[in-house]
């Protein structure tokens, strides 16, 4: 009888067996989604995602003997011929080409005489004989039958159309390729006794009584408790902070579904959600808790204080997982088998995505919301392990309004039918159920959470720590700088709009003392030194002006009694405000919203100016009554807002791909930053930077770089072709299947002039330079 194996030898010359591989992925596949409709028709897309393998071409090409074949379409065709199983065979299709389309045209290109006539990918078919095939599979003792139930029974229709529905295949897809590249895996790992299969990832529900989520919230208490005995804040803020938390313990007894947490800056809302996660995992006994923020400079925050937190639990039981640049339609790709090729996909695929195997993950909403409509198995890979989770959005009001409609009804989706949990958090609460109707158009639950926290109006209203001035005239930078330099002002901060503006203002208080910046030109370890220097002279009363982008509204921990801040979007001030009288001191604090007089753009983009002309028009309309502590001012600022930008008729391509159920255009298409990013790793530890260097001309891009340079990288939008930046620029190449290849997202700052590590940051080079030598 004939041997037919999956994968070539491995370090001890053990080659995989083929039956072993597709019994092993349709097991893991079923189990990554046991309990859901959707788990026997993984298990069938796990048998038959590598029936092109049984073809003699494919097992000549692991002896290096053939190229260029396809030994996925084979089992996608016959998943939808003897299975009726379309999602099974479209995750099939795209384990290796990315999600495709669920147009009935598109799938019937599946047919191998089709295929052998024009392949879409150049390929040829490993064996187009599917009888044949199906034989073989039958001969290695393998058998299979139709699934009961099916995501989708008969034809497709508009009721299909939708972004539910796409996203119960990405969670079919999501459980092949992670329980595919897992096994492979431990193939590849494998000793003289067989396969080697990595440690499973902890989780919160332990079946015993002593579970993680048990001890964890026990640890969280204590932190709470002695962070509160500390003597800092008021009795009144104090009160407020232990409300929020009795709220949170309370509502988290309720069963899974979608909720919102409002509550005032600087409440204590990261570790009262953080306890409500803990104890509804406890309660409904979920998994995992994945922490959504918007921002990295967040995430750098989030993750110190939760690593401090749970520092006893060891490495594997937080991860963070950031945002890459590149997301968007899988590019076609031949079979990559064979020792070396196989390896070097697997390396691959570490370094561009994890699959979230952790109590806690810690990610943003780029990261997160952008995977959930992906089509690349790299990106969708995690998405089997969102199910029976807590999913916690940080300061959500930053989602941008122009996709806001298919984000709530993919994560209404997920905790109306995935046994999840989704909690809004923010002290600006968005009227996200003002766009219920058109919700309900993109998923059968629509958007109606229930409030955590329904005292939250008293609490904002007790909280009265700032007083608000509007600055009736606008301010040139010299006179806004001579208002900074007030001596009777001695600790004060200053938010701009834009990272030009703060460079500007910065000349103008040339000669200042005591001076500090703080954006996004700054990276990590230089923001974290700045905030360090920054909250000790805070703490010691020491004199301190701080000139910041928004890069510091949200999620950052600072305290200063003056606040300046440019006309901006309701949300952005009330933020900003957050940063001034934030432990609620009994003298008042001072927050001046003030309009530059400059030239060129005041705000970063239109989507953001549209939002402060509603917030202007709503303060001319309400004078006196424009009150920022009322919640209802807030709520009918958001109204008017998506009133005005009608997200509904926003995103139309989107919505049109979504209507054609294609997955690479909805890929494409679904972007919270419209334009790719770069990273740039820059000299501001000189000693750091040398040895990076070193280590990308030695080893190239690597994980294990890639991690340690986070801390020197910040992100730049992709310039344009001709940009004289690119001059100034270093690529770091990939090493890969023995030579090294071109890259596009990593970079390092080819002159050390280019950065100032005293205030700056990074200087983009406006022209081009003259290099001596």
């Amino acid at each position: 009888m004939t041997i037919y194996y999956a994968h070539s030898g491995n370090d001890y010359k053990k080659w995989h067996l083929l039956k072993e591989h597709l019994t092993s992925v349709s097991r893991l596949a079923g189990e990554h989604v046991v309990g859901w409709q959707g788990e026997e028709e993984a298990k069938l897309a796990g048998l038959l995602h590598d029936l092109g393998k049984y073809g003699d071409r494919f097992q000549n090409r692991l002896h290096g003997q053939d190229k260029g074949l396809d030994h996925w379409s084979q089992g996608a065709f016959l998943a939808i011929k003897k299975g009726g199983a379309i999602a099974a065979a479209l995750a099939i299709q795209g384990h290796h080409i990315g999600l495709q389309s669920l147009q009935a045209e598109d799938l019937k290109k599946l047919n191998p005489e089709s295929l052998k006539e024009n392949h879409p990918q150049g390929l040829t078919l490993s064996e187009a004989n599917i009888e044949l095939l199906e034989t073989r599979l039958s001969e290695d003792g393998l058998s299979f039958s139709k699934p009961h139930p099916r995501l989708f029974v008969g034809p497709l229709g508009e009721s299909q159309a939708r972004v539910d529905s796409m996203l119960d295949v990405r969670r079919l897809f999501s459980a092949l390729v992670d329980a595919d590249f897992i096994d492979t895996d431990a193939h590849f790992k494998g000793n003289e006794q067989g396969k080697v299969p990595r440690k499973p990832g902890l989780k919160l529900n332990a079946p015993d009584e002593n579970s993680l989520a048990k001890q964890a919230l026990e640890k969280l208490r204590i932190h709470i408790d002695n962070k509160a005995g500390q003597p800092n804040p008021s009795a009144t803020l104090n009160d407020i902070r232990q409300e929020l938390l009795q709220n949170c313990l309370h509502q988290a007894q309720q069963k899974t579904g979608a909720f919102t947490l409002t509550a005032p800056t600087g409440s204590g809302k990261t570790l009262s959600m953080l306890t409500f996660a803990l104890q509804h995992a406890l309660e409904n006994k979920l998994e995992r808790i994945i922490m959504v923020v918007p921002y990295l400079s967040i995430i750098e925050q989030t993750a110190k204080v939760y690593r401090d937190i749970f520092a006893d639990f060891g490495d594997d039981f937080i991860l963070e997982h950031h945002s890459m640049a590149g997301l968007g339609a899988e590019q076609a790709k031949t079979d990559a088998e064979g020792n070396q090729e196989q390896e070097q996909q697997i390396k691959r695929q570490r370094l561009l995505s994890e699959n979230w195997d952790a109590p806690i993950i810690i990610t943003t909403s780029v990261q997160f919301l952008e995977s959930l409509f992906s089509n690349r198995p790299s990106s969708c890979r995690k998405i089997h392990r969102i199910a029976n989770a807590v999913i916690l959005f940080d300061e959500v009001q930053t989602l941008p309004t122009h996709l806001a409609i298919p984000s709530l009804a993919a994560v209404s989706h997920i905790a109306t039918h995935w046994n999840s949990s989704v909690v809004f958090s923010t002290a600006t609460q968005p009227a996200f159920n003002h766009l219920h109707k058109d919700v309900i158009e993109q998923c059968t639950g629509g958007w109606e959470p229930k409030e955590i926290v329904t005292t939250h109006a008293d609490m904002m209203d007790k909280l009265r720590r700032v007083n608000f001035t509007w600055l009736p005239n606008k301010l040139t930078w010299k006179d806004l700088a001579d208002n900074l330099k007030n001596p009777q002002q001695p600790q004060v901060l200053c938010i701009v709009n834009l990272k030009r503006h703060a460079q500007e203002l910065w000349q103008a208080l040339e000669g200042a003392e005591n001076l500090f910046h703080l954006s996004t030109n700054l990276c990590p370890l230089h923001r974290q030194a700045v905030l360090a220097k920054v909250r000790q002279r805070l703490k010691d009363g020491l004199p301190c002006r701080l000139i910041a982008t928004q890069c510091i509204e949200a999620g950052v921990d600072v305290d200063f009694p003056v606040v300046y801040r440019a006309f901006a979007p309701l949300d952005a001030i009330i933020q900003a405000a957050g940063r001034c009288n934030r432990e609620g001191k009994p003298d008042i604090g001072q927050t001046f919203i003030f309009t530059p007089d400059c030239e060129g753009w005041l705000y970063p983009d239109g989507t953001y100016k549209q939002a402060a002309n509603v917030t202007e028009s709503l303060k001319n309309e309400l004078g006196d009554q424009f009150d920022l502590y009322n919640p209802k001012v807030i709520e009918r600022y958001y109204r008017r807002l998506y009133t005005v930008a009608a997200p509904e008729q926003l995103a139309k391509d989107l919505y049109q791909s979504i209507a054609e159920l294609s997955f690479p255009q909805v890929a494409q298409q679904f972007r919270l930053i419209k334009n790719d990013m770069i990273n740039i790793v820059v000299p501001y530890d000189e000693q750091i930077f040398e040895d990076l260097k070193k280590l990308a001309d030695e080893k190239g891009l690597t994980a294990q770089w890639i991690k340690q340079a986070r801390g020197l990288s910040i992100s730049l939008y992709r310039p344009k072709s001709e940009d004289v930046v690119w001059d100034s620029l270093l690529p770091v190449q990939q090493f890969r299947q023995g030579r090294y290849s071109k890259q596009e997202d990593w970079f390092i700052v080819a002159d050390n002039d280019d950065y100032d590590n005293k205030s700056l940051g990074y200087k983009k080079p406006e022209s081009l330079k003259c290099w001596n030598g």
